[in-house]
């Protein structure tokens, strides 16, 4: 099925012509998305996404789980770009480790300060809606202090870009003029707000991020941004109850399939193939952190009633075990804080947990001594490399 999917501008950049893709507003039309098209991928992946949930549920404190999944998103989504860290760095960073690729970390980092603060405008009554004004602002968070912090954050671009090549001319994709961006996030954040659609919100999930690469409405930093915004549209639509799904897995893992579809969409207006690709990416990516979830909690509640068994355990470990998987990596000083104790009282709590190998030492010192949960965090490093 074909259909024409927007128009081309030819205007001027750098001296040479380029041909700008102009994309019609949502939803395809010419002819419309059929039912048949995503009816049992929407389903199969609105379950997938109900069993998270209800599994999620299960377990005692879902604070772990947001911590790990949330991260997971963050590194994933920054990976697809080119970024190279590791959970590994981001809990080292987290623990005030020293780290070697410091910039790389803070891009993520970055990610998750942008992500946290547009859950809270959502889940606040004064907060911003799904808009123009919250992604932009959110985009200053994701850009400031790293590569791309000269290109304009938190601005909506005001000059031409592209995507592949070296110069407009040889661009594998050249997004619509400056001056018409404006104009296309404004029926973009229509689109999201309209409640007279019979398309299901997973299929508007697909079709929002879609066109909002096509766009590329900022200078750097519009694929980070646009996965930001799947996130922000599965809370907007109360699809997961908590951000507990990391699809940037899924996309990274396929990510040479993940930019052929959506290149399909300009070139053949092939929305089809988009939203289906896209539907599988939530299955996929759903049923993986439902499995993780399950792996965890049968680790983390295995470990405390070895904890709980022991002649020596006291309400410092105890409270020290239920903090782990929110500080994976960690250093006495750093429980002293986080159980305000005594030096002594946490080395003690730290000590028992290394007896009975739930927490490792990592630097062989005698002195400023760092520890890890490392039956956990090699738990969530397996789940992100099966997360394709």
């Amino acid at each position: 099925m074909s259909r024409i999917s927007g128009s081309y501008i030819t205007s001027t950049t750098l001296s040479e012509p380029v041909r700008a893709f102009v994309p019609h507003a949502l939803p395809p039309k010419n002819p419309k998305l059929s039912p048949q098209v995503w009816i049992e991928r929407n389903d199969a992946a609105q379950m997938a996404l109900q069993r998270l949930s209800a599994v999620a549920g299960l377990v005692p404190s879902v604070d772990w789980l947001l911590y790990s999944a949330i991260r997971q998103e963050a590194l994933m989504t920054s990976q697809i770009e080119g970024t190279q860290a590791s959970l590994v760095d981001l809990f080292d960073e987290e623990a005030g480790l020293a780290i070697s690729n410091t910039d790389d970390v803070q891009e993520v980092t970055n990610y998750l300060r942008a992500f946290q603060w547009v859950q809270t405008q959502l889940r606040s009554p004064k907060g911003l809606p799904i808009s123009v004004r919250m992604l932009s602002q959110a985009h200053r968070l994701l850009m400031d202090g790293v590569r791309g912090s000269g290109k304009q954050p938190g601005e909506l671009r005001k000059s031409q870009n592209w995507i592949g090549g070296t110069r407009p001319g040889n661009a594998v994709f050249v997004p619509p003029p400056a001056k018409q961006v404006p104009v296309l996030l404004a029926d973009l954040e229509k689109f999201i707000h309209t409640e007279l659609t019979d398309l299901p919100p997973l299929v508007r999930v697909a079709l929002v991020h879609a066109q909002f690469e096509t766009i590329h409405p900022y200078l750097d930093g519009n694929g980070r941004m646009g996965r930001l915004l799947i996130a922000a549209l599965l809370e907007h639509w109360q699809l997961l109850p908590e951000p507990l799904m990391y699809v940037s897995g899924y996309l990274k893992q396929h990510q040479s399939e993940y930019y052929r579809r959506l290149s399909a969409i300009r070139t053949d207006g092939d929305w089809e193939g988009w939203v289906q690709f896209f539907l599988e990416a939530v299955q996929h990516a759903a049923t993986q952190s439902e499995r993780a979830v399950v792996a965890l909690a049968s680790l983390v509640a295995h470990d405390r009633r070895r904890l709980l068994s022991h002649p020596k355990a006291n309400a410092v470990s105890y409270r020290l075990f239920e903090l782990l998987p929110t500080m994976p990596h960690l250093s006495v000083e750093r429980v002293c804080e986080a159980v305000q104790t005594t030096f002594p009282t946490a080395n003690a709590a730290v000590k028992l947990l290394e007896a009975l190998g739930i927490l490792s030492e990592l630097t062989g010192q005698k002195k400023n001594r760092t520890f890890s949960y490392a039956a956990y965090v090699e738990l969530l490093s397996r789940s992100s490399a099966k997360s394709g």
